[in-house]
């Protein structure tokens, strides 16, 4: 596959591991002739780890076939997280550190989620683009004295700690955005 045809999700392979493409860069240089030059920021499946390549429009690059299928989580075992299959029920095991962050979103029976697969083997997680929490400790709303609406640290249900509008309280369900960790509004 030719890097100009590469598109982001795409996975590929380079020096005998296996990457997605997360984002891509595309310069062109000055001048007659040049040849465009991508630079593809990639991490590595499973693992994540961080990967910049730059390369050629014209230059190679090696597409892996990665299944993604819709599941549902579905229990824990150990420190490795079991998601089910939507359609088949097969359950795909994703150990602590394929899943990494992604652990701060992950609630019981939360649907929408993805798993990847190369080989069979699951190799990493997709999760929904919001997910809601439950906010379970997070100080009270400052009385008085502040007309400017300043944000507060609230501990989540699963771990995580984001920052919330004052008026959010104890026991609320909140909408939590997965990719940046923001708050959303509240869920009813």
């Amino acid at each position: 596959m030719k890097a100009y045809d590469i598109k982001k999700g795409n996975v590929v392979e380079h020096n005998g591991t296996v990457y997605q493409v997360r984002d891509i860069e595309r310069s062109s240089p000055q001048g007659r002739g040049g040849n465009v030059k991508f630079r593809f920021t990639m991490y590595s499946v499973p693992g994540g780890t961080k990967f910049d390549l730059s390369v050629g429009g014209d230059d190679d690059l090696k597409e892996v076939e990665l299944a993604r299928r819709q599941a549902t989580y579905s229990y824990k075992d150990g420190d490795a997280f079991v998601f089910l299959d939507d359609e088949d029920y097969t359950p795909y095991t994703l150990d602590a550190d394929v899943v990494g962050d992604a652990a701060g979103y992950i609630t019981d029976g939360l649907t929408g989620c993805f798993v990847q697969i190369i080989d069979d083997a699951p190799v990493a997680l997709q999760l929904p683009q919001s997910v809601v929490l439950e906010v379970i400790e997070t100080p009270p709303e400052l009385k008085g004295g502040t007309a400017t609406k300043r944000p507060k640290p609230a501990k989540l249900n699963t771990g995580i700690e984001i920052q919330v509008p004052e008026y959010i309280t104890n026991g609320e369900k909140v909408w939590v955005n997965t990719t940046t960790g923001e708050f959303g509004g509240r869920a009813d």
